[in-house]
């Protein structure tokens, strides 16, 4: 009857350790993955409607740069946490400094979408953003 005990606490022993490497097996990538979800830089290309040409610019998050005749600005970026159809969102502030109208302070102020530019897009007569990267 002893000799049952120890091996049926043993066996408890066993099932414990094995369920805990399991566990940690199939869910310690998805943790891993959500502490990288949210980005301190991006990568947008930016087209010059008027000479065609392509531009690729790097911004830190939560910091102004200037291109041309827009000031832009990053907030927010996060890649999603889906390997098969994977996508990166970036919340975006673009000033045209061109435009001396008071009433408008920005010309795009919002979410912008690497997979479907077309949901919220940037509207401006020269140029085109474009989110590329968030990391």
């Amino acid at each position: 009857m002893m000799k049952l005990k120890k091996n049926t606490q043993f066996g408890k022993i066993n099932f414990l350790i094995i369920s805990i490497f399991f566990f940690s097996i199939n869910f310690a990538p998805r943790i891993l993955a959500s502490e990288n979800l949210e980005g301190n830089f991006i990568e947008i290309k930016i087209l010059d409607k008027v000479s065609s040409k392509n531009y690729a610019l790097k911004l830190k998050i939560d910091e102004e740069k200037k291109f041309k005749n827009l000031l832009i600005k990053s907030l927010k970026c996060k890649n999603s946490e889906f390997d098969d159809n994977p996508e990166i969102t970036a919340y975006l502030q673009v000033k045209d400094l061109t435009n001396n109208n008071n009433d408008e302070v920005f010309v795009f102020n919002g979410w912008t979408f690497f997979s479907s530019p077309t949901i919220n897009p940037f509207d401006h007569p020269v140029y085109d953003i474009w989110l590329t990267k968030c990391y």
